[in-house]
């Protein structure tokens, strides 16, 4: 009580008062926000789509290829082993580009044919 009377008795410009009422404001906001706001656990979550995780997939895969390219060429593995690997690895790819495309498939739209009574006419 003692700080509410001793901000009382200082001489204010109602200017003052109204930027001494917006600071306060400003804090229980602050104040609000930090204790009593709890995140929603989905905020947390990281907004990835399957579409996303394929495509990091495939570039990971892509990577990989060319450093098994790589160290073939340095000669870290025998041809029988590159082969291998470059087989896996390629064969891997290829299913994560078909699960690609299926993922894509269903969002690519198709073009509508045009109706007679639009104003065009359909050849």
């Amino acid at each position: 009580m003692a700080l509410f009377s001793t901000l009382a008795a200082l001489p204010l410009a109602s200017s003052d008062w109204a930027v001494l009422g917006a600071c306060l404001a400003l804090a229980v906001a602050t104040l609000v926000f930090i204790f009593y706001i709890q995140p929603d656990a989905s905020d947390l979550a990281p907004h990835r789509t399957k579409l996303d995780q394929l495509l990091e997939r495939r570039d990971t895969i892509y990577d990989n290829l060319r450093d098994l390219r790589f160290e073939y060429r340095s000669g870290k593995y025998s041809e029988g082993d590159f082969e291998a690997m470059k087989t896996a690895l390629e064969y891997e790819a290829a299913l994560v580009l078909a699960e690609i495309e299926q993922a894509t498939e269903s969002q690519v739209r198709r073009p509508r044919a045009h109706s007679p009574a639009s104003g065009r006419s359909a050849q």
